[in-house]
């Protein structure tokens, strides 16, 4: 009696793990009828779900100043939880349409940073975003060491999400991301 009692779960499970290869092995469904109908095409580009070659891709907006610089400093402090100081490794993007710009912070190393690659960023017409940064004041001096470029203060956090950043100060192009 004992053996007739493990047969049977034996063979259950015998055939379900040979289901699987019965399934791979089954012939192609095979069409019993065809209503027609109109086609799904014009709802999935209405969703415009992978950019086409015939059409510019989607442009990733750097935020602008506002008018004025009281305007300005009521947007003070700007402070981006997400995004630190640190080494960012150099790595390839797919953005056609991006225009340049970096992401710095009141820290010296983004000081430094910016005074080595200042000729680089102005050349390329990189807007910089002044990721963290706490007064009107320290705003000013980030201003008079990036010698003519523009810097624009805003959260980063979002950016830096969508770009797979951590740290700071880094270049982002159409083409990559490099400190």
């Amino acid at each position: 009696m004992t053996r007739r009692c493990f047969r049977f779960p034996l063979y259950g499970l015998v055939s379900i793990l040979a289901m699987p290869a019965a399934l791979a092995q089954s012939p192609a469904l095979i069409v019993v009828d065809d209503y027609g109908g109109a086609s799904a095409l014009p709802y999935y580009e209405a969703l415009d779900l992978q950019p086409r070659r015939d059409q510019a891709p989607p442009r990733i907006e750097v935020p602008r100043a506002p008018p004025g610089r009281s305007a300005e400093a009521a947007m003070l402090p700007v402070r981006s939880p997400t995004l630190s100081p640190g080494d960012v490794a150099r790595r390839v993007i797919q953005a056609p349409g991006l225009k340049p710009l970096f992401l710095i912070g009141d820290d010296d190393r983004s000081r430094a940073w910016l005074q080595q690659r200042a000729t680089i960023l102005r050349d390329l017409g990189a807007v910089g975003i002044v990721v963290n940064v706490e007064s009107a004041g320290a705003l000013a001096a980030l201003r008079g060491a990036a010698d003519g470029l523009t810097l624009v203060p805003a959260p980063g956090d979002d950016l830096a999400r969508r770009l797979d950043l951590r740290h700071y100060p880094v270049l982002v192009t159409s083409t990559g991301i490099e400190q």
